[in-house]
């Protein structure tokens, strides 16, 4: 990395049981199967192969999230590195549709309505009711958060305007500094990311996919202007 650049690189989580089960995982914490910290160790191998180390590390306050930092930094063997955890960074949350499988969707929606919700840009799932018992709100891991809030479903726009936020007043400012930062966040998160950075318009971004587990790193000029993006495969 020449001095003058600043790196980002971006993960989405490995694989966990409700991916391979084709559920609908959201802000459902749910841990990577055995497979996915293999798959999580793959990446960061790749990531020492490259000999790119991070001064700092986000994730999303999600197990599955925080699980695939811990195994890409130990396959990086990195040093100590500050970390930091969001909720900023969760998942697209997916409101009625959390836990149900893609098929049960389709029975109960119609493929449609299924395919919206999944991939476009605009439309939100049904959402939840504040006094069920998914909500957020009722979640040990967002207390001391304005209930008002957390999501009770969320279209990929919703997702990318929790997210930007952050991207605007923790993540810019580290890579302003020249700092190399590691985001380790979820498919959607990232996908809405990545249209910001590169933008996509919203009937585009539904054809973009975010394989789990394949760093994807983005080099930025003093500019704050995009010089490079390359898949590590």
């Amino acid at each position: 990395m020449r001095n003058d650049e600043s790196r980002l690189v971006l993960v989405r989580h490995a694989r966990s049981d409700w991916n391979q089960s084709n559920r609908f995982t959201g802000w459902a914490d749910i841990p990577l199967t055995e497979h996915g910290l293999n798959e999580a160790a793959a990446a960061g191998r790749r990531l020492a192969d490259e000999g790119i180390k991070f001064d700092e590390v986000h994730t999303s306050v999600l197990c599955r999230s925080q699980q695939t930092a811990d195994s890409v930094l130990a396959a990086v063997k990195h040093r100590i590195v500050p970390r930091h955890a969001s909720w900023r960074l969760n998942e697209r949350h997916y409101g009625q549709l959390q836990g149900l499988y893609k098929e049960e969707i389709t029975a109960a929606w119609g493929e449609q309505n299924a395919r919206r919700w999944w991939r476009g840009y605009f439309d939100a799932p049904p959402p939840l009711g504040m006094n069920d018992p998914r909500h957020p709100r009722f979640d040990s891991l967002y207390t001391g958060i304005d209930p008002a809030l957390l999501p009770c479903s969320e279209s990929l726009l919703d997702c990318q305007l929790r997210l930007l936020p952050y991207w605007y007043e923790v993540l810019m400012p580290s890579l302003v500094k020249k700092l190399s930062v590691l985001v380790v966040s979820h498919g959607n998160t990232i996908r809405s990311l990545v249209m910001h950075l590169e933008q996509i318009a919203p009937d585009a971004i539904e054809k973009v996919e975010i394989p789990s587990g394949t760093p994807l790193i983005y080099w930025f000029n003093e500019k704050f202007e995009v010089v490079k993006r390359e898949w590590l495969i």
